[in-house]
């Protein structure tokens, strides 16, 4: 029987860190959930840097810039974080460079560590559960947070998957992060986005007038897209 946990951070990862786990990188508001939507719109790669810098490099070879910071779009990028501006016929068949405050860091230090990263939102939470239990090996789901803290909308997803992989048979948890996250995620299912009516991103979000991004990125199911890392890009 495999395991499936839940990491509350980047800076926790070190702790359940291991070669052989497939990892789940959720970043929920909303990086993950951007680079899903990329390919439902047939991106043929995002490459995820950490720095800004790094994402410039790429532009200047001719690559499609995404960028992120603090919510808002990084100045001289055709794309920021939100799942809307990836709505777009021109990204087919392209490769993007994305860099974002916390999601492309989380998928780069789980990249240090193990051989199997995944790409996790609600938009692909079904296929994303049905390739997992395929693997038939332990899972790590890590949640990006926001700059290395805890955030309710991340365990909330953590929580979802959890819940599916449980209930498939094929996986067991002694993790008490991965049975809190299912105890969020049944306070919250009826209606998650009253439940994440305080916390803090969805706050930020608010301010930067993006509740439209929020709304979206809690509907489930939208395409079987599964991007995999390999090489650095991520890929479907």
């Amino acid at each position: 029987m495999n395991k499936v946990e839940v990491c509350f951070s980047p800076t926790l990862f070190q702790h359940f860190a291991r070669k052989d786990t497939v990892v789940v990188v959720v970043d929920i508001f909303r990086a993950t959930s951007a680079i899903v939507t990329a390919f439902q719109y047939g991106a043929k790669a995002v490459i995820p840097v950490s720095t800004i810098k790094e994402a410039r490099e790429f532009q200047a070879k001719g690559f499609l810039a995404g960028g992120e910071r603090n919510g808002e779009v990084v100045d001289g990028f055709a794309f920021g974080n939100s799942p809307f501006s990836y709505m777009n016929g021109g990204i087919a068949g392209r490769e993007i460079v994305l860099t974002t405050t916390n999601g492309t860091r989380a998928i780069n230090i789980a990249a240090k560590h193990s051989d199997s990263i995944v790409i996790g939102s609600f938009l692909n939470l079904g296929a994303l559960a049905r390739w997992t239990v395929l693997q038939d090996r332990d899972v790590v789901i890590l949640c990006a947070g926001w700059k290395d803290r805890f955030n309710m909308e991340d365990s909330l997803f953590a929580g979802a998957l959890t819940n599916l992989l449980l209930i498939s048979g094929k996986f067991i948890s002694d993790c008490d992060s991965a049975n809190a996250s299912c105890l969020v995620y049944r306070s919250a299912r009826r209606n998650p986005l009253r439940f994440l009516s305080s916390c803090s991103h969805r706050k930020r979000l608010a301010h930067l007038h993006l509740e439209k991004d929020v709304e979206y990125c809690l509907r489930t199911d939208l395409t079987d897209a599964v991007p995999l890392l390999k090489e650095g890009r991520l890929v479907l």
